[in-house]
């Protein structure tokens, strides 16, 4: 690794670091309710908060206008609007500081010559994900203004996997760089890993969805749902037609997103256990590990999230439990890949 390529690794995993903090924020954000705080978008000024107390109350009398207000916070004051706006607000400051992060050195490195063709080329996609998140964010906001006072799930899901993948890809960039020499691969094992990670994306998904109909709130028991049933009645009633209850009712999300957890679980057994077969480097070792420890860890969360009814601390352990599986899976894959 020269010392080139160093200084890009930093800056790529320096990338990492701030998506994983615009997550965490973005998910203290969703659960204490403050992501329609802000109801216009200003990509400029829109970074500078209200300053004084006129432009505190142009904000509070711009939220008053919108139905989270008008159908759910009518209570509100000025304190509690402020509460809520501070997270938003954070959100969305960070999100415009990574893409300073990600733009401004990428031109320094490309006028200094310090990036390959192929990283040129990775470092357009990764800029690419970065303006269509943050558009996704928008768009993700603007389906909470007009009737219902809550986002569309479907595009919860998008904006939060969409910051997912783009922390993998720039995770898996920065790999590359650190470990730019081949080595022989064994495709059947590489293409199990592969498998997982897309079963892990699903349920990520699957996540969003539990977190936008507000899914974490019924059935909170373990190992089954209400009433001792591994499958409650409510899982399948709840929407027309039957498919609808999967993707849109809450009880049906949320069994969906119990079983992904199994299976994630199985998943990485598996890894595990065949992983005994094969000869395997320090770095191969380390990532299977990372893998199982980590599983466990995030699979504890999400029954304690469950039954504990969702409180925020616990919310926020959750998705960040899955972002820490997410770079463990993306690690061993490329261990295994290249």
């Amino acid at each position: 690794m020269n010392k080139d390529n160093k200084k890009v690794i930093y800056w790529l995993l320096t990338g990492c670091f701030l998506i994983f903090v615009m997550v965490v924020v973005g998910g203290i954000t969703r659960l204490t309710h403050s992501g329609l705080s802000i109801s216009n978008y200003k990509l400029i000024s829109g970074t500078i908060p209200p300053m004084n107390d006129v432009e505190w109350q142009e904000a509070f009398d711009l939220y008053k206008q919108y139905p989270e207000y008008q159908k759910l916070n009518q209570h509100f004051n000025l304190q509690d609007f402020k509460d809520i706006y501070f997270w938003e607000w954070l959100h969305r400051v960070i999100g415009r500081f990574i893409g300073v992060v990600f733009f401004i050195p990428f031109l320094y490195f490309f006028i200094r010559k310090q990036l390959s063709k192929p990283t040129i080329k990775k470092s357009i996609i990764l800029l690419a994900l970065g303006a269509f998140q943050g558009s996704l964010g928008w768009y993700m906001v603007k389906s909470g203004l007009v009737d219902n006072p809550d986002v569309s799930h479907y595009r919860l899901a998008a904006h939060l996997t969409t910051a997912f993948i783009t922390f993998a890809y720039t995770y898996w960039v920065a790999l590359d760089l650190r470990y730019p020499n081949k080595k022989t691969i064994n495709i059947k094992y590489r293409n199990l890993i592969r498998f997982s990670l897309l079963i892990l994306v699903i349920q990520i998904i699957y996540g969003a969805f539990v977190a936008g109909l507000d899914a974490g709130f019924i059935h909170n028991h373990w190992p089954m749902m209400s009433e001792g049933k591994f499958m409650h009645q409510t899982v399948y009633i709840e929407q027309e037609p039957l498919y609808r209850n999967f993707i849109e009712g809450k009880s049906g999300v949320q069994f969906v997103h119990r079983i992904l957890a199994y299976m994630v679980v199985i998943l990485v057994f598996i890894i595990w256990k065949k992983s005994k077969a094969l000869k395997l480097t320090s770095l191969q070792i380390r990532g299977i590990k990372a893998l199982n420890i980590v599983v466990c860890i995030q699979f504890l969360l999400g029954v304690f999230t469950i039954l504990l009814q969702v409180p925020v601390w616990l919310g926020v352990a959750h998705q960040v439990g899955a972002f820490f599986l997410l770079t463990a899976m993306t690690f061993t894959l490329h261990r295994f890949s290249k």
